[in-house]
């Protein structure tokens, strides 16, 4: 990070495989925690092409604007115009053998892997509680990393910050 950065909120993208729940909830939790500091986005390497249905449901019962989230490819990111990218995180799940996107470059990167509530089996009722609780996990997440004093923090130290963040235990099992 500069002394320049300041003078601008921070890109910060969250990446998945599909682009269509956790990436998504990132997105919308960032741009309400971090309003006026961050701009977040979200992208997939493998993009569904649609958003679950259940994230939709979820953000709107949150009183979320849906109709700006769509599942898009990660490559957007690398096009001429493209935001400046000054963090990279992924919540895709290692554990469940996923494949996570890497990405290349600058920004400073971590891993937050989560299980896909998209995965989640069950009732609609034992679905909509994956989604709740991805999004619990994700809110408290972010809420930490966006309480950072990121000025004051060298990018390495910055960088371990958001590693610790991403191992803070899930509560839940895999779905």
């Amino acid at each position: 990070m500069t002394a320049s950065d300041a003078s601008r909120p921070f890109n910060i993208l969250f990446l998945c495989t599909g682009n269509s729940a956790r990436s998504i909830l990132a997105e919308a939790i960032m741009n309400r925690v971090g309003t006026g500091k961050f701009v977040a986005y979200s992208a997939g390497s493998h993009p569904k092409g649609e958003v679950n249905p259940h994230a939709i449901r979820l953000l709107d019962r949150m009183g979320y604007d849906t109709a700006v989230f769509r599942s898009k490819p990660w490559d957007e990111f690398s096009e001429p115009g493209a935001p400046e990218l000054d963090f990279v995180v992924t919540v895709c799940d290692n554990a469940a053998g996923e494949v996570c996107p890497v990405w290349p470059g600058q920004p400073i990167s971590s891993h937050w892997g989560l299980p896909d509530p998209a995965e989640a089996k069950g009732s609609d009722a034992e679905i909509a509680l994956a989604f709740a609780e991805t999004y619990r996990l994700l809110n408290n997440r972010i809420g930490i990393f966006a309480s950072l004093p990121i000025a004051a923090l060298n990018r390495q130290s910055l960088k371990a910050r958001m590693d610790e963040i991403g191992q803070t235990q899930n509560t839940s099992e895999e779905w």
